[in-house]
C-alpha cells in the first residue's frame, strides 16, 4: 500500500512540475506582449507611418499566441487522459492486491484452530469488525 501512495504523490508532483512550467510559459507570453504594446507605443510616437507594420506583427503574435494556448490546451488534456489511466491502473493493482490478501487471510483463517491461544484471541479481536475475514485481514496487514 505504501507503494501506491509513494506512486501517487510522484505522479501528482510531476504534475504539479509540467503545469508550473506550462504557468511560466504562458507569463513569458504576455512578457512579450506587454512589451511589445509598449514598443509599438514608443514606435508610433516616433514613426507615425509605421502603424500597417504593426498591424502585421500583431496578427502574428495573436496567431501564434493562439497556437501555443490550443496546443497547451491539447497537451492538458492529453496530461489528464493519462493521470486518469495511471489512477485506474493503480486501482486495478489496489484491487488485485486486495483480492490476493482476501485469499491469503481466508487460508489463514481455514488453518487457525479456534480453541489454541491464538484462536481464542482472534475471536476476541475479530468481534470489533463486521466480519472474520476483514479481521483477518486488518490482522495480517499488521504482521
Amino acid at each position: 500500500m505504501d507503494s501506491i501512495d509513494k506512486l501517487l504523490s510522484e505522479v501528482k508532483a510531476e504534475y504539479q512540475q509540467k503545469t508550473n512550467s506550462q504557468a511560466e510559459k504562458i507569463e513569458e507570453v504576455e512578457k512579450i506582449n506587454k512589451i511589445k504594446s509598449e514598443s509599438s507605443v514608443r514606435s508610433s510616437s516616433f514613426f507615425e507611418s509605421s502603424p500597417p507594420k504593426t498591424d502585421a506583427v500583431d496578427h502574428i503574435l495573436s496567431e501564434v499566441k493562439q497556437e501555443f494556448e490550443q496546443k497547451q490546451l491539447l497537451d492538458e488534456q492529453q496530461k489528464q487522459q493519462e493521470l486518469e489511466k495511471e489512477r485506474i491502473e493503480l486501482e486495478v493493482i489496489k484491487a488485485k492486491q486486495i483480492e490476493a490478501l482476501k485469499i491469503q487471510a481466508q487460508e489463514w483463517l481455514e488453518k487457525l484452530e479456534p480453541l489454541s491461544p491464538e484462536g481464542i484471541w482472534f475471536e476476541s479481536f475479530a468481534q470489533s469488525y463486521p466480519s472474520k475475514l476483514e479481521a483477518a485481514i486488518e490482522y495480517l496487514l499488521g504482521e
